[in-house]
């Protein structure tokens, strides 16, 4: 066995800032000691892509990541490891343990086929892999190995963790497992809400999505961060101004917000614009519930709702049977607005607090649907976006 505090300190000294993910009682000890590092920062995420998500936002701002999560859960995380990671060119480290691992111990019926699987899982998304080191003179040389194939290459590599390799720290003095202090309440009884249309209504936008990104495009200053989500939202963004402030993710639906969490945490000095759809953030709701809890106060989510997924045929959404405002106050958002027009949206942005702020756009669904792809490539995006975040000069369209 090795001991936790060990591996933490070796990994913070391998340059690993921010570790996030989610539990596992194999996780435990290690997780708890990750907290009460004063050397790492810790995300604690709803779910496992969502970890992956906030991982990579971190590696992108120049913040190296570890991402933990139980390998049951590796099947939610499947999406942005091959979709985010390899195509953007993000290495993260992933430590997924190994319930279930045959001829280990005799574990819960839910684990037998993840069990079974995992390895060959990884080898499948072109994950390298070994098990999580034993003793601690292997620790420097694995995180090596770990950090070279990163470096190397630009794509994730997994340490899988099997039963009782790690223990507790032995000297704490006290019970405390990790508590995480919130910094301020998480919503802010004088600001006033604005309720969402009512279920199934008919949608009443009067701008269209491109209406909105020009908006944006015009209030935003040259030092923020751009992201936006998969499909249209991108292509869109693309088509009317390609910009080196701007990321355009592909894959990895509904983890845009997630990327801008890890983006801003890393980068407390960029404002960080995240550009959300309906259809994504009904995918993986439970981002917002992260964002709220960690408060990043250079983030602003907007959510543009058309009550249908655009990119794929224009198929009918649930959300007019939501309020996305009340849902983004009640996950713990201090700021959370309805947006009625242009030039609503154009002033928020212009004198927006350092606050984070949910913020609802409805849309008209789109009408012209011949967008261009863009003609960089998804690795040159990020690679050039780095660069903007660096400082380095940046000329023209591509990189």
């Amino acid at each position: 066995m090795i001991r936790a505090e060990v591996f933490i300190e070796l990994a913070s000294k391998a340059g690993f800032g921010l570790f996030t993910g989610v539990p596992c009682s194999y996780l435990t000890p290690f997780i708890n000691t990750v907290i009460g590092s004063p050397h790492i920062h810790y995300v604690p995420a709803a779910n496992e892509g969502d970890a992956v998500a906030i991982a990579c936002g971190a590696e992108l701002g120049g913040r190296h990541a570890v991402v933990m999560f139980q390998n049951s859960g590796l099947g939610n995380a499947v999406s942005p490891l091959t979709s985010l990671t390899s195509t953007f060119r993000l290495p993260v480290l992933v430590i997924t343990t190994w319930r279930g691992q045959p001829g280990g111990p005799e574990d819960e019926p839910q684990h037998e086929t993840m069990g079974r699987i995992t390895p060959s899982l990884l080898e499948l998304m072109g994950i390298p892999w070994e098990l999580f080191p034993s003793e601690e003179a292997d620790i420097e040389a694995v995180l090596s190995r770990a950090t070279q194939h990163m470096q190397a290459h630009q794509t994730p590599y997994a340490l899988v963790m099997p039963h009782g390799i790690v223990k507790a720290p032995e000297n704490k003095d006290d019970d405390s497992d990790g508590e995480i202090i919130r910094a301020k309440s998480c919503v802010d009884e004088s600001d006033s809400l604005e309720a969402s249309q009512d279920c199934r209504e008919a949608n009443t936008a009067t701008f269209s999505q491109d209406d909105a990104l020009r908006t944006i495009q015009a209030s935003v200053d040259s030092t923020d961060a751009v992201l936006a989500t998969t499909g249209f939202t991108g292509r869109a963004l693309y088509a009317l101004d390609d910009r080196p402030n701007q990321f355009y993710m592909v894959g990895s639906m509904g983890c845009v917000s997630s990327l801008g969490l890890g983006l801003a945490t890393a980068r407390p000095d960029r404002r960080v614009i995240v550009l959300d759809g309906d259809g994504a953030l009904l995918m993986r709701m439970g981002a917002l519930a992260t964002n709220g809890f960690h408060l990043p106060e250079n983030l602003i989510h907007i959510v543009l709702d058309n009550g249908c997924h655009d990119s794929t045929g224009s198929q009918r959404t649930v959300s007019t049977c939501m309020d996305m405002v009340g849902l983004a106050s009640a996950c713990g958002y201090p700021r959370s607005i309805a947006i009625s027009s242009l030039d609503e949206l154009s002033r928020l942005l212009h004198d927006a607090p350092r606050q984070l702020t949910f913020v609802h756009v409805k849309t008209r669904a789109r009408e012209n649907r011949k967008l261009p792809r863009p003609t960089v490539s998804p690795a040159d995006v990020a690679r050039r976006f780095r660069g903007w975040l660096q400082g380095a000069e940046s000329s023209g369209t591509h990189v």
